[in-house]
């Protein structure tokens, strides 16, 4: 059997992962290779694995905890994979509030498969408002003065980029170049042991030069960060976790603008998290038709809904996945989805929850964790 390269994507919510796997699978296929990709999510009905099949991808899920918990589920699907697609690159994205990935993950891969996969370098994805938010935190602490979020949920941020065999400065187009120089400059006196790169998943800039970096054969999972488990776990229980599986049918003779319906969601759903001062880490939905498909998110606060894809023609029904990761009470987050759904639907659209779990993730329990990197 040959072994087959897996490249792991780390980084907080909203940083861009998705985008890059996808664009990154695409790249690569275009290189005449064969790609797999994994997904990763605390429940299911996740967003992610619909907007990769949409792309043609070859997705595999591992729902009902990270990596690191899951970790035989995880080989699992890796083995799947290799069995099925017989694949040359294998992409994973781990969940956006995990952490400890290069002792509870990248270290067991290469001490029990390493006849199996070559584990590239772990890339940490980062995007600039995420930097700038990490750089007001920290002035923020320092000066005893409040933040709008947790220090527990920031340590998470922290812990990420402190295992990183590179970071990635995503989302780059997004400011100045003297801005993002200096956010650059910021990142790599921070965290100085692992390069740094800056790209644009999107527009797909440096996405040539990060692919050519995990592609060589470099070590893997130099760096087992100091972790306090009581402050992760108080990071991602701050945390509210939605997933949500809806039917939806027209209720008016003419077919709905489904396009529209998803951007007043997702602004309804903006709304709400402002008038109940609750902070956004990622809203994302995915909505299905027989026409066609659309995907859309919202990142911040002050964020604008982003709605993407095509739907050719028109289709009365539809099915959407919702999923919100946010600083809220589960129970709080359940209300304010199941209403903003009200008012994006109106009189115009009829909706049938199928499935909703809203939670707060619970403690991490790694199934292995080494001390010290393996050589």
């Amino acid at each position: 059997m040959k072994t087959t390269h897996l490249i792991l994507v780390g980084g907080f919510l909203g940083a861009g992962k998705t985008t890059l796997l996808a664009q990154a699978a695409k790249r690569l296929g275009q290189r005449g290779l064969r790609v797999g990709l994994v997904t990763n999510d605390q429940a299911a009905n996740l967003v992610d694995t619909s907007v990769l099949r949409d792309a043609g991808a070859a997705v595999e899920e591992v729902a009902g905890g990270c990596f690191c918990c899951r970790f035989d589920d995880l080989v699992a699907v890796l083995e799947n994979l290799c069995q099925r697609e017989h694949p040359d690159v294998l992409l994973g994205e781990p969940v956006g509030s995990c952490t400890d990935l290069s002792a509870t993950v990248l270290q067991p891969l290469k001490a029990q498969y390493r006849d199996r996969f070559r584990v590239a370098p772990l890339t940490v994805l980062v995007d600039v408002h995420q930097v700038r938010t990490l750089d007001r935190l920290r002035r923020a602490l320092a000066e005893k003065a409040p933040s709008r979020l947790p220090p527990s949920v920031m340590y998470i941020y922290e812990k990420q980029l402190e295992e990183a065999d590179l970071i990635a400065l995503n989302k780059a187009d997004l400011l100045p170049p003297g801005e993002l120089a200096a956010l650059e400059q910021s990142l790599k006196q921070a965290f100085p042991r692992a390069p740094v790169m800056t790209m644009s998943a999107l527009a797909g800039q440096g996405l040539d030069a990060w692919l050519d970096f995990v592609m060589q054969e470099l070590p893997a999972g130099q760096w087992i960060a100091d972790v306090d488990y009581d402050r992760y776990a108080a990071g991602e229980a701050a945390l509210g976790w939605l997933n949500a599986a809806v039917r939806l049918v027209a209720e008016a003779a003419q077919p709905p603008d489904w396009a529209s319906f998803c951007r007043h969601l997702l602004e309804a759903l903006r709304q709400a998290f402002v008038a109940h001062a609750r902070q956004i880490a990622h809203l994302k939905l995915h909505l299905q038709t027989p026409a066609g498909s659309l995907w859309g998110n919202v990142t911040a606060n002050d964020g604008c809904a982003a709605v993407r894809g095509t739907i050719q023609g028109n289709s009365p029904q539809a099915v959407l996945l919702l999923n919100v990761r946010a600083q809220i009470e589960p129970e709080l987050l359940r209300q304010l989805a199941v209403a903003s759904l009200g008012k994006a639907a109106r009189d115009q659209v009829r909706f049938v929850i199928d499935d909703l779990q809203s939670f707060a993730p619970a403690r991490p329990q790694p199934r292995y964790r080494f001390p010290q990197p393996v050589p």
